[in-house]
C-alpha cells in the first residue's frame, strides 16, 4: 500500500510529503517530496541591496536566524576585505551560540511531544521564551531580530543586557538537569529511540551529511574547530559526538551541544564590555548612531546614503561556512561591484540532511517514522526557501 504523510502531518515538520510504501506496519520504501514552502528567497536577494537581505536570510531557517544572518554577513565582509573589531566578533559568537540553545530547544521539546512527552514541550518553550525576550530586548523583535549586520551590528548592546544573559545562563543549567531527568532514562523514550533509524559513519560519508546527524554518528566534524571563524579558536569547548548512530545517539548529541553552547556564552559574556566598537570604521558601510543622525548635518546625510543607495561590494565571490544548529550553513555571493548581489546562493543543511530520509526509514515501522523526522531536526524553509 502506498499512503501520503502530509504535507500537513504533525510529525512531518512543516509541509514535508512522505510518499511512504508499506507491507502491513513494515516501510519498504520512502520518498520525500519538498517545495511546499518555497519563497525563492535566493532570487529575491538579486533584487536586494546587500544590507536589506540580512532579514531574507534570517527566515530561510526560522528557527536559527542569526546564525543564517552571521554566515550571509560573513561571507560579504570577505568580499569587502574588512574585519569587525573583536568586541563584535565576541557578540557574535555569544548570539549564534543563543541562537544554537533556542533552536535546540524548539527541537527538544517538540520531538519529545511528537513521542509522547508532551511536558518536554512545555519545558523547553519557558527556556526559550526567555532568549527571545534578549532578542526583544536587542532589536525590538523576537524572531527575527536582523541585529547582525555587515560591517558590525545594528546598534550596541541595550542596557541590561549582561544581566539578562547571566540570568539566563546562571538558570539554564538547572533546567538541562530537568530535561535529562525526563528523558535520558525514561524506558518508553528508550523504546522508541535506540535502535532506530540507524545511520553509520559510512553512510554520513557517503551521504555528504553534517552537523548533529553527523557528529551522532562518530563523525566529529565541526566548522567552528576545522575553519575556525570570529574568536572560536579561542574558545574551550568540546564538540560531542555518539557513535550507535540511532535516534537516541542524535538526540544525546544535541543535548551535549547545548552544554557546550552553555560553556561558550559564560566565556563569551565574561569578554564583552559593556560598551564599545559595535561595527568598523567605515561610514561607507556603518550608519552612524542615531543621536548623532538627529544632531548633525554630516551624519544624517551619511544614514541617507547608506539607506537609499546601499553600499558598493568589490566584484568576487566568497562563501564563509558556520556551525549552525543543523549543521554547515553558508552563502555563496557573487558581487560584479555593484551595490546589489548577482547571486545568493544558500548551503542548507536540511536540504542534505533530507536525502538520507529513505535510507533512515526504510525497513522500519511506519510508527518510527515520526522519531526519526523529529531527530533529524527539518526545517522546511531552510530546505525549500
Amino acid at each position: 500500500m502506498t499512503v501520503n504523510m502530509g504535507p500537513q502531518h504533525p510529525a512531518t515538520h512543516g509541509v514535508l510529503r512522505l510518499v511512504i510504501e508499506l507491507d502491513g506496519e513494515q516501510i519498504v520504501s520512502a520518498q520525500p517530496t519538498i517545495g511546499y514552502l518555497h519563497t525563492g528567497i535566493e532570487k529575491t536577494a538579486e533584487q536586494k541591496k546587500w544590507q536589506q537581505i540580512v532579514p531574507l536570510v534570517e527566515r530561510m531557517d526560522y528557527l536559527g536566524p542569526q546564525s543564517n544572518a552571521l554566515a550571509y554577513v560573513l561571507s560579504v565582509e570577505k568580499l569587502l576585505g574588512i574585519e569587525v573589531p573583536e568586541r563584535v566578533q565576541e557578540i557574535r559568537v555569544l548570539i549564534a551560540e543563543l541562537q544554537r540553545i533556542s533552536s535546540h530547544l524548539v527541537w527538544l521539546g517538540t520531538h519529545g511531544m511528537e513521542i509522547g512527552a508532551i511536558t518536554m514541550m512545555m519545558y523547553c518553550f519557558r527556556e526559550r521564551e526567555l532568549l527571545l525576550n534578549i532578542n526583544e530586548m536587542l532589536a525590538g523583535f523576537r524572531l527575527f531580530p536582523s541585529y547582525l549586520r555587515v560591517g558590525g551590528l545594528r546598534e550596541d548592546l541595550p542596557s541590561g543586557f549582561h544581566d539578562a544573559v547571566n540570568a539566563f545562563l546562571d538558570r539554564f543549567p538547572g533546567k538541562m538537569d530537568e530535561y535529562e531527568g525526563m528523558l535520558t532514562k525514561n524506558s518508553i523514550w528508550l523504546g522508541r529511540t535506540k535502535g532506530v533509524g540507524i545511520l553509520t559513519r559510512q553512510d554520513v560519508l557517503d551521504w555528504g551529511l553534517l552537523g548533529p546527524i553527523a557528529r551522532g554518528s562518530g563523525v566529529k566534524y565541526d566548522v567552528r574547530r576545522a575553519f575556525p571563524y570570529l574568536t572560536y579558536a579561542t574558545y574551550d569547548f568540546e564538540v560531542p559526538t555518539q557513535q550507535v548512530g540511532d535516534v537516541y545517539a542524535r538526540y544525546l548529541t544535541r543535548v551535549a551541544e547545548m552544554r557546550e553552547s552553555w560553556r561558550i556564552c559564560k566565556q563569551a559574556i565574561a569578554r564583552i564590555t559593556p560598551t564599545g566598537a559595535w561595527g568598523v570604521d567605515d561610514p561607507r558601510i556603518v550608519p552612524p548612531p542615531k543621536d548623532k543622525v538627529y544632531s548633525e548635518m554630516e551624519a544624517l546625510i551619511q544614514h541617507f546614503l547608506i539607506y537609499s543607495q546601499g553600499f558598493t561590494v568589490p566584484a568576487g565571490e566568497a562563501y564563509v561556512p558556520i556551525e549552525g544548529p543543523r549543521g554547515e550553513q553558508g552563502f555563496y555571493v557573487v558581487s560584479d561591484g555593484a551595490n546589489r548581489p548577482v547571486r545568493v546562493k544558500s548551503r542548507p543543511p536540511t536540504f542534505l540532511a533530507l536525502q538520507a530520509l529513505p535510507k533512515l526509514i526504510a525497513g522500519g515501522l511506519i510508527a518510527d517514522v515520526i522519531a526519526i523526522i523529529g531527530s533529524v531536526d527539518v526545517v522546511m524553509g531552510d530546505s525549500d526557501r
